[in-house]
């Protein structure tokens, strides 16, 4: 059993992101091993006395599903500061109370904790101190790059946890051994027998009172630059010799490195589009440039599909596509590989056939395969069936998974440096042709499948 660090500090702690999910998967943790000895440390600029951050703790635990005998020993040694994190004297403060090399977790927003790494590099840290920062990593490649840079001063790149909580899925990590465990897949997982790949995330939900952060950032950073790129690349990558960490994101890099933008007219390979005014589910939605806190002008867009290709062996010529979405008809999460017809059909089989396609969900957990078998009564005609599965969930949410990575010293399911700036080096073209207007900010009725000219 891997050993688990002692002490762990939250930045941000009362925060959304602390209270809504990160305490809610440490309980998970916890309640899941119950010999992990964590020294807690909240720390906010919010005056918050530690019996209130301990009721806090409480609640969060429970909400994880955590029964109070496996997380009440941790929350009674919790201790909560008042602390600017981008101030060094407080930080040095937080620092002086840990009594073990700590884990530092950065609940903030990407330019505060960018600023508290600044106010870092002016101090000095514990030996063995490890920091994990949220997405997105910088604003562009330019800002990765020098957000980067700024890291590796501080720690080693393998003490830094850079979270995507996409990777601490069960459901994307299942995808690891539904490839390399079965031939009859990997053999042929390629160019010559894979016509397309898709991976969807489209939601029924719409701004849901997140203009602050989504106006800026849009579908294609919020869910494309970070989340399904990812996956892009545990669905392209190589097979690594293992699932260590080097390995594996070595693998995940090697993926990226190939990846671009799809040959062809821009308009087409990278298209853009927002809501109107519509219903979902009998709830109606404003169109969003009338949602609170939403400035028009910005043009964001709340739909974002590009074609991609990875020019590699494998996957030359074949079209990879990403589409996030919001306020649409139905709710998508899934990788989508659409396999190619076979040579010839055997003339004397009739009957509709559809392409062999295998889908897996990436929420919930689950895998179809369709494909052609002779049909009920008349061997000779051909019909599609599927055939399903459940893959197995994880014992923990994605946070719990990210926490046990964080706390073990594992980063294999954290993102690595040079995969954070290979991810905005991919969308750069795509965001330089939107800002100028090549490619029209299309629309759709809230509720829809998308604007009407994509079908």
């Amino acid at each position: 059993m891997a050993a688990y660090r002692k002490t762990l500090v939250i930045f941000g702690a009362g925060g959304d992101l602390s209270t809504r999910l990160l305490l809610p998967g440490l309980g998970q943790l916890l309640a899941a091993d119950r010999d992990i000895e964590l020294e807690l440390i909240g720390a906010s600029n919010a005056k918050v006395s530690t019996e209130a951050w301990q009721d806090m703790l409480r609640t969060a635990f429970a909400k994880g599903g955590a029964e109070p005998d496996a997380t009440e020993p941790v929350v009674a040694r919790s201790r909560y500061f008042v602390a600017d994190a981008t101030d060094a004297d407080d930080l040095r403060r937080i620092l002086g109370e840990c009594a073990t090399p700590p884990a530092l977790y950065f609940a903030l927003p990407p330019a505060v904790t960018e600023a508290s790494c600044r106010a870092l590099d002016t101090i000095e840290l514990p030996e063995g101190t490890s920091l994990a920062l949220e997405k997105p990593f910088g604003t562009d490649l330019a800002s990765a790059v020098s957000l980067n840079r700024l890291v590796s001063r501080l720690v080693p790149e393998s003490r830094v946890h850079r979270v995507d909580h996409f990777l601490g899925k069960s459901t994307v990590l299942n995808l690891l051994g539904l490839r390399f465990a079965n031939r009859i897949f990997e053999q042929n997982w390629n160019a010559e027998n894979v016509e397309k790949i898709e991976i969807h995330y489209d939601e029924k939900l719409g701004l849901e009172s997140r203009a602050g952060y989504y106006d800026k950032a849009g579908a294609l950073v919020d869910m494309i630059q970070s989340h399904l790129l990812l996956v892009l690349a545990l669905t392209t990558m190589e097979p690594p010799s293992t699932l260590d960490s080097d390995d594996l994101r070595g693998a995940m890099a090697q993926a990226l490195r190939a990846t671009h933008l799809w040959p062809g007219e821009r308009h087409l390979v990278a298209r853009r589009a927002r809501y109107t005014a519509g219903t979902v589910d009998g709830r109606d939605l404003p169109s969003y440039a009338d949602e609170k806190g939403v400035n028009p002008a910005l043009k964001t867009e709340t739909l974002a599909e590009i074609t991609l290709a990875v020019d590699n062996w494998r996957w030359a010529g074949v079209p990879i596509v990403l589409r996030s979405g919001k306020a649409l008809d139905d709710t998508r999460k899934d990788i989508v590989v659409t396999f190619r017809p076979v040579p010839h059909l055997p003339i004397g089989l009739t009957g509709p056939t559809a392409p062999t396609r295998l889908h897996i969900a990436l929420d919930p957990n689950g895998m179809k395969l369709d494909i052609n078998v002779n049909g009920e009564g008349d061997p000779f005609t051909l019909e599609t069936v599927s055939l399903e599965t459940d893959l197995g969930a994880g014992q923990l949410d994605a946070y719990g998974e990210v926490l046990a990575g964080i706390l073990t010293s594992d980063p294999s399911i954290s993102v690595r440096a040079d995969v954070a700036e290979e991810c905005w080096r991919i969308i750069t073209p795509i965001l330089k042709a939107w800002k100028e207007g090549v490619v029209p900010l299309d629309e759709y009725p809230a509720g829809s499948a998308g604007p009407a000219s994509w079908r």
